[in-house]
């Protein structure tokens, strides 16, 4: 799939989710690594997206995952900014420090090259909100564009399966 073939499923899912969180009067805000601030920016392709959308962090930094995101500074030392716990950190930090009903994490390697031990392709995107806690490792084919496309896809169909 092409970089905009997955930006296109990315829209037509935030135009869902602009309409279905503000119907349920719900919020959402990212913490985003490989994306850096594109599921923010997604979502803001969609008119009414202010209701919303609580903001975003862009966390493409490691120590930046710490700091302003809240991830464990000994996790991100054992195990590296690649690891679905980290993912999951992301999500509870951006709900909790933007006041959201909803968070989103997401963190990977999108190329060329590896890192943290990591194969290009390889991503976790997690999910934060009442009574939800979920990671999801994707390995998503691909150059950079499409590993990002498919990031923020992936991300905003995994928000939509929970909101109701």
């Amino acid at each position: 799939m092409s970089a905009q073939d997955g930006l296109a499923r990315a829209d037509e899912h935030a135009g869902w989710l602009v309409a279905e969180l503000t119907r349920l009067r719900q919020t959402v805000a990212t913490a985003e690594s490989l994306t850096a601030g594109l599921v923010c920016a997604t979502i803001t392709r969609v008119p009414g997206a202010s209701a919303v959308l609580r903001g975003g962090l862009v966390v493409y930094a490691t120590d930046l995952k710490h700091s302003l995101a809240g991830v464990d500074s000994r996790l991100l030392a054992d195990h590296g900014a690649v690891h679905p716990e980290v993912a999951a950190q992301l999500a509870e930090g951006a709900l909790h420090r933007c006041g959201a009903d909803w968070g989103l994490g997401l963190t990977g390697v999108a190329g060329p090259e590896p890192q943290d031990g990591a194969e290009p392709g390889t991503v976790y995107v997690a999910l934060a909100g009442p009574g939800v806690r979920v990671v999801r490792t994707l390995h998503l084919p691909g150059g950079r564009e499409e590993v990002r496309a498919g990031s923020v896809t992936c991300a905003l169909a995994l928000l939509r399966e929970h909101v109701r």
